[in-house]
């Protein structure tokens, strides 16, 4: 058994904050198997890998013999997460609430040993409070207090509406704890009320209070917004190994290694190695070659990560695309960019004009691939490589207007 300072080392990586590495440490020093609880709503069918910075810290505890418990929010999915939202967010049905909740336990069993993770749901113990006891559950809380959370704060003084029920989901989240005698919740940083909830609601419940273990919420593509479906800038585990690949080569060097911190299963020695490498001279991109083929490896195999290489290889670089590609970002309105306007922007032809000819004449590339449709529009949160011509090469990173 690792020590109490090698487990702490472990658990930390990557981390944010934990409330509180007193108490965590007490904990462990007790040397019995510590409950760890994750929550995840099921509002989409496929999960990407900004959701796994949790399920890999979940990883982490199983590899220190700790019992993990997977909850899957089939109630709290109807009521639908305020966090960070400026407007009241549409509930799902239940019938694709489950739906989605049998995608996520496919995908997460990619990470998770099956034989030492519990897949929990939170409509078992919620639907059993009934009206009686979501009333008392209500009670623990005023509503100066809910204000105080940052997104219905904001909200509240911009008069936007903020319905009652979204009131609930932060109270039922921390619920969630009880019924499940957490010992540590993992969040993210925007989850930090919600998480304070479950500490709140296990002290009135005569409980010893979780302790609460925030990972950073990562960025997609651009390298600025958080991963997420709706800004295009994702990397879907269920993708192929070629999509994978080629989207994890088009993050920017100095993103990679953010990737490498909360996506790899790398030691960190061995990071801190291949930083090392690089300083002193290796070419960013083959790190990134590796860190694309360990993913690939987790979600497919090593036969799909050797094929992803082999593709990339024959498309990128047989067809000498300079490795010090010059990186460029540009601002897409909500309705996208059509490429010409795109290539101009990012300094490619001199205008939009010269743009449609170049298409014309069929010397326009993105990601090795002809560009004939002048129709094309590129939406944000995208990075492509831009070829025209046989020396103008820029890598575009489209980010939100």
């Amino acid at each position: 058994m690792p020590s109490i300072e090698e487990q702490l080392a472990l658990i930390g990586r990557g981390a944010d904050e934990i409330l509180l590495v007193s108490e965590l440490s007490d904990k462990l020093k007790k040397g019995q198997p510590l409950r760890v609880k994750a929550g995840f709503d099921p509002t989409a069918p496929d999960l990407h890998l900004g959701h796994t910075v949790l399920i890999n810290k979940m990883r982490h505890f199983q590899e220190l013999g700790h019992h993990v418990m997977f909850l899957i929010g089939d109630f709290t999915g109807l009521i639908g997460d305020p966090t960070g939202k400026n407007a009241t967010r549409p509930p799902l049905s239940p019938e694709q609430v489950q739906a989605n909740a049998e995608t996520y336990r496919e995908q997460v069993f990619k990470i998770l040993d099956p034989e030492k993770t519990e897949i929990c749901f939170n409509s078992q113990w919620i639907n059993a409070l009934g009206a009686a006891g979501m009333l008392k559950l209500a009670a623990q809380h005023t509503v100066a207090r809910m204000l105080e959370r940052d997104d219905f704060s904001k909200r509240f003084a911009n008069n936007q509406p903020i319905a009652i029920h979204e009131f609930l989901y932060p109270l039922c989240q921390g619920y969630d704890s009880v019924a499940m005698k957490a010992d540590v919740e993992l969040g993210g940083t925007d989850q930090k009320f919600n998480l304070l909830m479950g500490r709140e609601l296990q002290k009135h419940y005569g409980q010893t209070p979780q302790t609460v273990l925030m990972m950073p919420l990562l960025e997609g593509l651009d390298g600025v917004n958080k991963m997420s479906k709706s800004l295009g800038n994702y990397i879907g585990i269920a993708e192929s190994g070629r999509e994978q690949f080629g989207k994890l080569m088009s993050i920017s060097d100095t993103l990679m290694w953010r990737y490498y911190e909360l996506l790899s299963f790398r030691p960190a020695s061995e990071i801190a190695r291949l930083k090392a490498e690089v300083e002193a001279g290796r070419n960013p991109r083959d790190v990134k070659i590796e860190l694309a083929q360990e993913i690939i490896t987790r979600f497919h195999d090593r036969a799909a990560a050797e094929d992803a290489l082999a593709d990339f290889q024959a498309r990128f670089q047989k067809k000498e695309i300079p490795d010090d590609l010059p990186e460029v970002s540009v601002a897409v309105p909500a309705e996208g960019l059509p490429v010409a306007v795109l290539l101009k922007q990012a300094g490619l032809t001199a205008s939009t004009s010269e743009a449609m000819r170049m298409i014309d004449q069929g010397g326009v590339k993105a990601d090795g691939e002809k560009v004939s449709d002048k129709g094309l529009t590129f939406a944000a949160g995208l990075s492509v490589v831009l070829q025209v011509g046989k020396r103008k090469f820029a890598r575009v990173t489209t980010t939100s207007a």
